[in-house]
């Protein structure tokens, strides 16, 4: 491909991690805001619920939208939705500004999450979907892992740390625009119409694996993004903003590393070694609860994010190889939308708990719950491509003879009877 298609689809990259960089910036404040608004940890999940409840209708309208007028219509206004969510972070006086905020950021992240994905495929420049897939994933763990990092540091360190890091994220989405507006208008491939999502039937069985294991590896993320930071500060009896940031941020560090070195392997084996980890990390997770050991809860940071990525690189590339090309926005979609609800809705659940039995144990019921769920899938999968079924053998249940079908019993009485 042109050096112009080369940097398009680099560009196109960079535009997708500054907008996970922006929706996450807020992340290190919340305990901040908390004390300045005067909230509870319920309200930061409740506002987290409001963002998830504005990115997934923006999915499902905008990804069958893009496939239908292309990319930068759909494009160029999200970026807009994503500065004026800044914007209200910047300007926030109390905690309905919060939710205002987070609904544009939602909004803004769901109508670009489908387009931008599928824009990578196909201006990827050898064509290569698996390496479309892999920096999609990347961008996408990178920009969630840069939010709390780059938000923490402004927000401990730099003046004015309630506007300075929106007005970063502002100044970032300058060079978004440009790269979007270069892109091709296209032209209208179909009538468009908003529809629920539609997974082509040659695919549902490997969208609805890839779905599960995906809604797992974010639960987990949006249980960090919302809540790790204040359980860290619990543990380590500190106040650094940047602490808490700092552990999200290695957590989405590792994913993000895993999924480059990962690349390149088969598909379904990036799914176990990503279950397996996820789980062993999420139990590391709640013994570090229990006992208050950093070592133990840098181990549990560390092998739960190699596990999520490894898990989210093999899900994504399974779905967007398997995607028809005039379907592919559309699909992804619908694919962001299982995983933007695994970010939602567990988090909110935990927000409950956490009020009636303490933020601690909380996160440590979720841990042991959602590890004993990726066991589970983990062991469906192991069992689904098994040469023999899973359970005891014809073997160990004595030698006993296969029981004639019902048409040869019936052939044999008919037979008799002759």
């Amino acid at each position: 491909m042109a050096p112009d298609g080369r940097w398009k689809f680099w560009g196109c990259a960079y535009a997708l991690v500054v907008l996970l960089t922006g929706t996450n910036l807020p992340t290190p404040l919340y305990q901040d805001y908390e004390r300045t608004f005067g909230f509870s940890p319920l309200v930061v999940t409740l506002v987290f619920a409001a963002y998830v409840a504005a990115l997934i209708p923006s999915l499902l309208i905008a990804g069958p939208l893009s496939d239908a007028v292309g990319r930068r219509p759909v494009l160029l206004p999200a970026v807009g939705l994503a500065a004026l969510g800044a914007l209200a972070f910047a300007m926030a006086a109390g905690t309905g500004w919060l939710f205002v905020a987070r609904i544009l950021q939602g909004m803004a992240l769901g109508a670009a999450s489908g387009a931008l994905t599928s824009a990578l495929t196909e201006l990827e420049p050898s064509g290569n979907g698996r390496k479309a897939a892999l920096v999609s994933t990347v961008a996408s763990v990178g920009g969630l892992g840069l939010g709390p990092l780059l938000g923490g540091a402004l927000v401990e360190y730099a003046p004015a740390p309630h506007v300075l890091p929106f007005a970063v994220e502002i100044a970032l989405l300058v060079p978004a625009v440009v790269v979007i507006a270069a892109l091709p208008r296209g032209r209208a491939t179909a009538r468009w119409r908003p529809r629920r999502p539609q997974i082509p039937a040659a695919m549902r069985s490997s969208f609805t694996t890839s779905g599960i294991i995906g809604f797992l590896a974010f639960a987990v993320i949006g249980v960090f993004l919302a809540l790790i930071p204040a359980y860290v500060a619990m543990l380590a009896g500190s106040g650094n903003l940047l602490l808490g940031g700092g552990a999200v941020a290695l957590m989405l560090a590792c994913s993000a590393l895993a999924q480059v070195f990962g690349y390149g392997q088969p598909a379904r084996r990036l799914q176990l070694i990503g279950l397996g980890l996820l789980a062993a990390g999420l139990v590391l997770l709640a013994l570090a609860g229990g006992t208050s050991a950093p070592a133990l809860l840098l181990a549990a940071i560390v092998i739960a994010g190699t596990g999520q990525g490894l898990a989210f690189l093999g899900g994504l590339t399974t779905v967007n190889q398997a995607a028809p090309a005039d379907r592919r926005a559309d699909v992804l979609s619908s694919f962001y939308v299982v995983i933007y609800l695994g970010v939602g809705l567990p988090v909110i659940g935990v927000g409950f708990l956490a009020a009636s039995v303490g933020l601690l144990t909380a996160v440590r019921y979720f841990a042991v719950a959602v590890a004993v769920l990726c066991l589970a899938v983990l062991a469906r999968k192991l069992c689904w491509r098994s040469p023999r079924p899973c359970g005891p053998s014809r073997s160990s249940l004595g030698d006993v003879p296969p029981r004639p079908s019902i048409r040869r019993r019936t052939r044999a009485v008919l037979t008799r009877h002759r």
